[in-house]
């Protein structure tokens, strides 16, 4: 893939936008997005499939920085390039530090203001609600299988228990795919890695996340 494809202004305009409009939703993090982002990028726009959702987050989670800005990056990188990348990456970020600087000016003064601590108290279970539901969606296409769900049980379990740090505990799922896909393709013929996702349109070359990075 070209690092520098030929740029089509009309489309980082449309990275830009679309990012742009995700940003003042990531409050409690960027799992609390997800709805807003397959909306956007699987629904709205076509540039990912439905499976590929759950891929981009597993690869956002694992990397540093935060969810949000690492898979709106991976996002623009993989329909424009690198502009993509950089028109996403100020999309996502732009009114999330617009916001954050007027909050900064004047969240000390109305703090202690009880209609704030009232907006306050519903926002958050709000948020629990939108990763409950980004759970749900991103479940549909990540869980195929008794030998998946058991794999995603395990982990919830291990994390609730042990509070071990969430890279590890993809590492486990990693391990458990290497390790169960060839002895499910031995045993029983089975390939459950069949049927890779489609081209999606308005992309560079030929990249889904499934390739690397």
């Amino acid at each position: 893939m070209k690092l520098f494809p030929v740029i089509d202004w009309p489309l980082l305009g449309r990275l830009f936008w679309s990012f742009f409009k995700m940003g003042p939703v990531t409050f409690g993090g960027g799992y609390a997005m997800i709805p807003v982002f397959h909306q956007e990028v699987v629904e709205k726009r076509g540039w990912l499939e439905e499976e590929e959702v759950t891929d981009l987050f597993a690869i956002a989670q694992s990397t540093p920085g935060a969810v949000g800005v690492n898979a709106s990056t991976f996002v623009g990188y993989r329909i424009a390039g690198l502009p993509g990348a950089i028109a996403a990456l100020f999309g996502v970020l732009l009114p999330t530090f617009l916001i954050v600087l007027v909050l900064s000016v004047s969240f000390l003064a109305v703090r202690d203001q009880p209609k704030i601590k009232a907006a306050f108290l519903g926002i958050r279970p709000a948020v629990v609600a939108l990763i409950v539901y980004a759970g749900i969606r991103v479940g549909r296409t990540a869980i195929r299988d008794a030998a998946t769900l058991v794999t995603a049980i395990g982990v919830l379990v291990l994390l609730i228990v042990t509070g071990i740090n969430p890279v590890f505990a993809l590492l486990m799922g990693m391990a458990f795919g290497l390790a169960v896909v060839p002895l499910r393709l031995r045993w029983t013929g089975t390939d459950v890695l069949a049927g890779k996702p489609g081209k999606t349109k308005g992309y560079a070359e030929d990249y889904f996340f499934g390739d690397g990075i």
